[in-house]
């Protein structure tokens, strides 16, 4: 068996795809990518409307738990991440958001050198087919198809967006656009219905490579080091410890979970915490595990007056029928995510781009798929999208079967309540304008009870849940903290890398699998020595909230 290779990525999922593809591009190099995980064939992953089952199966997902989380009343909170081919994003809700552009701005005033948005697009229109053809901010020959489901045949989708313009915000035709901030339709990785996961989109195709070697069912223990130079990696596989070289460089895709526990794994980290796990220190590193961010999401439910909801989809017999149309034509309601509009808006004047994000459902659920009432209902996600409060990963142990400490300390910040305190007020707002009058029955929840802030805060802490954003816990940038440099490469380690959303140096306003594969998709230009020219358009909105204030605000 090959024991030597000139890469080595470790985790094949959203980033890990993206690398293998474009680092075999040379027939010359060889890459080994190693995944804990297995296949991702399953009809569970492949069927977008399936969703919530793969994310909440010990197969297909690292099932992390966080400590109990001090400002949620020490709840314990869900951290699915991917264990299989495609990492997150085959188990993901599919949602493709860039985030703002000045999401990437505020990367390069962290220190993240050449990281800002012009530097970013480039890599955005790279990556992905819009099925709406190119223009200066959408590309259109990328590997990652990229659609918005089934042109919002419900009517509440359209409603949804009439409501935010009566409330006095922008309509975008493209949030990935110009112009982010507003109500339009949403946007998911779909591709001829069916799941476009980095796995389908970079790693199948070229999977027949013979300079490409894939290992599945491959738990990573630790990055092998001689004098701070990353040489190779060991890995367990069928109860069988190995270890393999790399020729170049070690890249590690494991996510921002996994990438920080494997850094301290090896010996990279903070030294009283790698003493403490019972691991030597053999380069010390302090922000290795710290920076982590996330964000909250809860549904507002309000009862339907028509019975035109997916409530009524929910038996048996319609889930049946609604598979076998998917098996047999990939079309229908299994084609879809069913978030097929939202809305980015500010929570109050003066905030300089959106921070809060709406993902709307023509039905009342929860994640897993459970109905929350018996009925007709529709809801919408909503969360505060650029949180000041920040946590950690910290190994506990030396053994790569024990998980890490997780602890996000949700809520820790005043300004994160405030940001939730704003979702609520706005959000009844919106739902209370004309365009839902013929739809909206009682308020199931947070309900009519909940006004003042005391009672929002009550509610907030008991039901918000996790968007399943972890990031940034190996953050990128020049100060005492950064892990990795703004070529990727962890600070003081010679031949290694991150390259995920663990390297993000502030969490975007949005879902993070688009950002995530930008990121891998410039990482490998970088690797390679080449990057794309930078790319300056006019993004629109930026000083326009003023205008858009509604009376009273």
């Amino acid at each position: 068996m090959q024991t030597h290779y000139d890469y080595i990525i470790v985790g094949a999922g959203s980033a890990g795809c993206v690398l293998a593809n474009r680092l075999t591009e040379n027939p010359d190099v060889s890459v080994l990518l190693l995944e804990t995980g297995g296949s991702d064939k399953s009809i569970f992953i492949q069927m977008p409307t399936a969703l919530s089952i793969p994310m909440n199966t010990q197969k297909y997902a690292w099932q992390f738990e966080t400590e109990p989380e001090p400002y949620l009343d020490n709840r314990i909170m869900h951290c699915p991440r991917g264990k299989v081919l495609g990492g997150s994003s085959s188990i993901n809700g599919m949602v493709y958001v860039r985030g703002h552009a000045k999401d990437f701005d505020e990367w390069q005033e962290h220190g993240a050198e050449n990281w800002d948005y012009a530097h970013c697009l480039p890599y955005f229109k790279k990556a992905e087919s819009w099925a709406f053809g190119g223009d200066e901010y959408r590309g259109d020959k990328g590997p990652l198809g990229v659609h918005n489901g089934n042109q919002m045949q419900n009517p509440l989708y359209r409603t949804f967006i009439k409501a935010g313009a009566e409330a006095g915000y922008f309509e975008t035709s493209d949030y990935n656009g110009a112009l982010q901030e507003g109500f339009g339709p949403m946007h998911m990785t779909v591709k001829d219905g069916r799941r476009a996961s980095t796995a389908n989109a970079y790693l199948r195709p070229v999977m027949k490579r013979s300079n490409l070697t894939v290992i599945t069912h491959a738990l990573v223990h630790k990055i092998l080091l001689e004098d701070k130079v990353a040489v190779g990696v060991r890995y367990e596989k069928s109860g069988k410890a190995q270890d393999v070289v790399c020729n170049k460089e070690v890249i590690l895709s494991a996510g921002s979970i996994g990438s920080p526990h494997l850094l301290q794994l090896s010996g990279i980290g903070n030294k009283e915490v790698l003493t403490k796990a019972g691991i030597e220190c053999a380069h010390e590193l302090p922000g290795v595990g710290e920076n982590l961010q996330d964000h909250l999401e809860f549904y507002f439910q309000f009862k339907c007056l028509q019975p035109i909801t997916l409530n009524g989809k929910l038996d048996w017999w319609s889930k049946l029928k609604i598979g076998v149309k998917w098996i047999l034509t990939k079309e229908g309601l299994g084609a879809t995510n069913h978030f097929e509009s939202c809305g980015f808006i500010r929570s109050q004047a003066g905030v300089e781009w959106p921070d809060l994000q709406y993902h709307f459902l023509p039905a009342a659920m929860r994640y897993d798929g459970k109905e929350a009432f018996a009925g007709h209902g529709f809801q919408v996600h909503i969360g505060h999208n650029k949180p000041k409060s920040r946590g950690q990963v910290t190994v506990v142990s030396d053994s790569p079967n024990t998980p890490p400490k997780i602890q996000f300390n949700y809520l820790q910040h005043q300004d994160d309540i405030q940001g939730f305190r704003d979702c609520v007020r706005l959000t009844r707002e919106i739902i209370n304008q004309q365009a839902f009058d013929e739809y909206r029955g009682e308020e199931i929840q947070p309900g009519e009870g909940v006004q003042t802030d005391e009672q929002i805060d009550t509610f907030v802490r008991e039901n918000v849940e996790s968007a399943y954003h972890p990031s940034c816990s190996c953050k990128m940038g020049n100060d005492d903290m950064a892990v990795v440099d703004s070529e990727t490469k962890v600070i003081g380690i010679k031949n290694l890398r991150v390259v995920d959303s663990s390297i993000f140096p502030t969490i975007p306003n949005g879902n993070l699998n688009a950002p995530t594969i930008m990121v891998a998709e410039r990482a490998a230009d970088l690797i390679k020595g080449k990057t794309l020219a930078p790319v300056n358009v006019k993004v629109e909105g930026d000083n326009q909230w003023q205008s858009r204030q509604r009376p009273g605000r």
